[in-house]
C-alpha cells in the first residue's frame, strides 16, 4: 500500500533508538524526509546512518534534550527550515523510572511530568503553526497500553501519560480540520531496553537464557510473542498518511492483543 507520504517532512523526537526510531525509519522508509534527536551523539549519529539507507528522503539528526524548551524550539525550527515546512510530527520520550507509588519522590513525578507531558506540550505548541500550514499536518504521541490498564510497579507511567491522551484527544478537536491528532499505545516490544533488561536478568539468573527471558514477558499477550518494533513504526506512519486521512483523537493499542479494557 503506497501511504503517499513520499516527499513529506516529519520530525520524530527521542528518536536516536527504540520506538521513537522505529517510527523515524517507517516514515523514511515511505519516503519522507526525517529529522531525528537525541541526547547521545554516538547513538544518533548510529540511528542516522540506519535510516538512511532506506528510503528516497533527507536525514537530519540534531543533538537535543526534549526536556528543555528552548532545544525543542530550535529543533522545529531547523526541521522547517530544511524541509521548507513541516508535515507530520511523532512525539516520543524515554519511560519515567519504575517503582511503586510510595518509592517516588516529589522529584520524580516532576522529572516524569516534563519528560512525558511537557515536552509533548512544548514541541506541539512550536510545531502547530507549521503543520496548520500543511496540507497534510498530523502529531501522533507514542504513549503506553498503561494508559488504559495499570502496569504493576510503573505508577508514574500509569499516572502521568494520561495526561499526554487527553492532550491528544482534546487538539484533535481544537486543531480539525487543519492537524489530526491520534496515540498510539505500545505493549512490549523487543527494544534496546528490554533486551538490556532480559539479559540483567539472566546474568542474576532469573532466567536460564534470553529466550526464556523473552518468553515470559510475551506470556500474558495472545499473540504468542512480543512486537517487533518495526511493527510500531508501521502503524505510525499509517496514522501520518493519507489513508488515514479520516482518523483523528484516536489511542491506538500495537500490544499483540494484551489489554482486556
Amino acid at each position: 500500500m503506497d501511504l503517499d507520504i513520499d516527499g513529506d517532512a516529519a520530525l520524530v523526537t527521542a528518536s536516536s533508538g527504540g520506538l521513537g526510531l522505529a517510527s523515524a525509519k517507517a516514515l523514511a522508509t515511505e519516503g519522507a524526509n526525517v529529522t531525528i534527536c537525541g541526547r547521545d551523539p554516538d547513538r544518533l549519529a548510529d540511528a542516522e546512518a540506519e535510516l538512511g539507507a532506506v528510503g528516497s528522503g533527507s536525514v537530519m539528526a540534531r543533538e537535543a534534550d526534549v526536556t528543555d524548551p528552548d532545544d525543542v524550539s530550535a529543533l522545529v525550527e531547523t526541521t522547517v527550515e530544511a524541509f521548507d515546512g513541516l508535515d507530520h510530527l511523532v512525539t516520543s520520550a524515554g519511560g519515567p523510572p519504575s517503582g511503586a507509588f510510595l518509592d517516588m519522590e516529589d522529584r520524580d513525578w516532576y522529572q516524569a511530568y516534563d519528560t512525558l507531558v511537557m515536552s509533548a506540550v512544548w514541541t506541539v505548541r512550536e510545531a502547530y503553526p507549521h503543520l496548520a500550514a500543511s496540507d497534510a499536518g498530523t502529531w501522533t504521541a507514542i504513549a503506553s497500553r498503561s494508559v488504559r490498564e495499570v502496569i504493576d510497579d510503573l505508577v508514574l507511567s500509569n499516572s502521568v501519560r494520561r495526561a499526554v491522551i487527553g492532550i491528544v484527544n482534546t487538539v484533535s478537536r481544537e486543531f480539525a480540520p487543519d492537524v489530526r491528532a491520534n496515540a498510539v499505545l505500545p505493549g512490549a516490544h523487543e527494544t534496546d531496553r528490554i533486551v538490556e533488561l532480559v539479559e540483567d536478568d539472566v546474568e542474576r539468573g532469573e532466567y536460564a537464557d534470553y529466550q526464556d527471558g523473552i518468553d515470559d514477558w510475551a506470556e500474558d499477550v495472545p499473540l504468542g510473542r512480543i512486537g517487533d518494533p518495526e511493527e510500531l513504526g508501521d502503524v505510525v506512519a499509517f496514522l501520518a498518511s493519507a489513508r488515514a486521512s479520516y482518523v483523528t483523537g484516536v489511542s491506538v493499542p500495537v500490544d499483540g492483543g494484551s489489554l482486556r479494557s
